[in-house]
């Protein structure tokens, strides 16, 4: 009896991923079948297949949607944000870890409280006025990096933890600075929490929408999300082209998911060990 019941546990287990892989995976599937429809085929969003399939409306998109600039605005928050916030937060990190003060220990747990803590966005919204960086790029990346280090420094501080401070000792001894000591001696040995932050700071500042709907008033400087709200709002009764949109919009995130998964399934792994 105890030999079939560990014999099925694994099966049931694998049974339990493929349906919750599959129920996630529906609504994909869904925007992507019905991205290739004609408007009267798309219009009851089924899952079976067109008739012939409408590579046009990807092209028509692109073009009604302006999805070439919001693309490379999404592209540039996304990669600005992401090295912004693992290189402040790296450097918190090793500081928070290394140097274990009451002091420091106390700003460790007020700045992870940013994980839970909602953003007040009155607030922030005057320190943008008086800041001069409303309805800019420059605003934008400030924030969405901001917004990623609480994250990132939970993550890259339990990974530190379990690097020796022998190596920080014989860096001192070789003469190396505070700063050369951690971008040569640390930063390096680093490289698997590293990318999988920056791979998750990226699918987050890609998919975000409220900070550029509320600080973006300038359509030339909307990212991807903004491009399918506005798309949507003009072409809602085409859910062809709204689904082609919402895949356009969605394919960069999927694509370095897939690319990177093994950094992130290891580095939050090794994280949570070492630390």
């Amino acid at each position: 009896m105890m030999g079939v019941n560990k014999a099925l546990l694994p099966a049931l287990r694998n049974a339990v991923a493929w349906i919750l892989s599959a129920v996630m995976f529906v609504p994909l599937l869904l925007v992507a079948v019905n991205s290739l429809k004609t408007k009267a085929e798309a219009n009851g969003m089924k899952l079976s297949l067109p008739k012939a399939f409408q590579w046009s409306n990807y092209s028509i998109v692109i073009e009604e949607g302006k999805l070439v600039r919001s693309f490379f605005n999404s592209l540039l928050y996304a990669c600005g944000a992401t090295v912004g916030s693992i290189l402040l937060a790296s450097l918190a990190a090793y500081v928070f870890s290394r140097h274990r003060t009451r002091f420091n220990k106390g700003m460790y747990f007020y700045l992870i409280m940013g994980i839970a803590m909602p953003t007040n966005f009155v607030t922030l919204m005057k320190v943008m006025q008086w800041t001069h960086l409303l309805n800019t790029q420059l605003g934008i990346i400030l924030i969405l990096t901001a917004s990623s280090i609480p994250f990132s420094v939970f993550l890259i501080h339990g990974f530190i933890g379990g690097v020796p401070r022998e190596l920080d000792e014989a860096g001192v001894v070789d003469g190396c600075s505070p700063i050369r000591l951690f971008l040569a001696v640390v930063m390096p040995l680093l490289k698997p929490v590293l990318v999988t932050v920056a791979i998750l700071n990226f699918m987050g500042t890609w998919s975000d929408f409220i900070h550029p709907l509320y600080f973006l008033n300038n359509s030339d400087k909307w990212p991807m999300t903004l491009a399918v709200y506005n798309f949507f709002g003009r072409f809602q009764v085409n859910w062809n082209l709204v689904s082609a949109d919402i895949v356009l919009t969605t394919l960069p995130v999927v694509v370095i998911y897939l690319l990177g998964q093994r950094f992130i399934i290891s580095g939050m792994t090794a994280g949570s060990v070492k630390g």
